[in-house]
């Protein structure tokens, strides 16, 4: 036993920052919408100085905009900001993608069939929610799975805008059947461990949903035009 290793929970400000990019990410707080900073301090029961500290956080991974003397707002969700985010993010991907495949062990193989098999029954029967949780599950998995931390946290901080993107824009009923389909081949690559065919799997995974968001976002900016 180590009596020198120390207690690992999340702090206060862990804790913080991992709410508040929650509320961002999942569109409880809009784009462009103030930081009600008041209501979340009674909501969270902390005082402004460790909330306006978390959404520095934020405002260094681009999800909120910090303006002097007069609180935060909500970042916009641009076309720019996809344009710059999704081919990082799917290089880290790929690599993620390579790493798991060499050093994930047969029971975090195991895991992952698990959470597939969720999202592919999620997918049937048209469960949203569920589905997206088990998405996000599998590519989590597979992040921690590389052991690499600079890599994890990368993807962490760009993973935060890409989900942002999700709420923004409605799945089609062919992207959807698309990316169950891709992920039945990266599982087929993470079984046979193809960490080469894997990692290029993901990559594209990544910017297939990419060309889906922007086809998506244009299409919405039509409607509203048309309105």
């Amino acid at each position: 036993m180590n009596l020198t290793e120390s207690i690992k929970r999340p702090t206060l400000h862990e804790e913080l920052v991992e709410r508040l990019r929650n509320l961002v990410v999942e569109d409880a707080l809009k784009p462009g919408e103030k930081v009600p900073e008041k209501d979340l301090c009674e909501s969270f029961g902390v005082s402004r100085t460790p909330l306006r500290e978390a959404l520095k956080v934020l405002a260094s991974e681009g999800l909120v905009v910090l303006q002097a003397n007069r609180g935060a707002r909500v970042a916009e969700v641009t076309r720019e900001e996809l344009e710059n985010t999704f081919p990082v993010i799917a290089m880290l991907e790929q690599l993620a993608g390579e790493l798991a495949c060499r050093n994930l062990s047969d029971a975090g193989i195991a895991h992952i069939e698990k959470r597939h098999d969720a999202m592919v029954k999620a997918f049937i029967s048209r469960d949203r929610k569920s589905y997206f949780q088990a998405n996000q599950d599998i590519h989590n998995a597979l992040i921690e799975g590389a052991q690499n931390e600079i890599l994890e946290s990368h993807h962490r901080m760009l993973a935060a805008r890409v989900r942002r993107a999700r709420f923004m824009v409605n799945l089609s009923e062919e992207r959807w059947a698309q990316a169950i389909q891709e992920h039945e081949q990266m599982m087929e690559k993470l079984r046979a461990r193809d960490a080469e065919g894997l990692g290029q799997l993901m990559k594209t995974h990544m910017m297939n949903k990419y060309a889906a968001h922007i086809k998506a976002m244009a299409e919405t900016s039509d409607e509203v035009e048309q309105h």
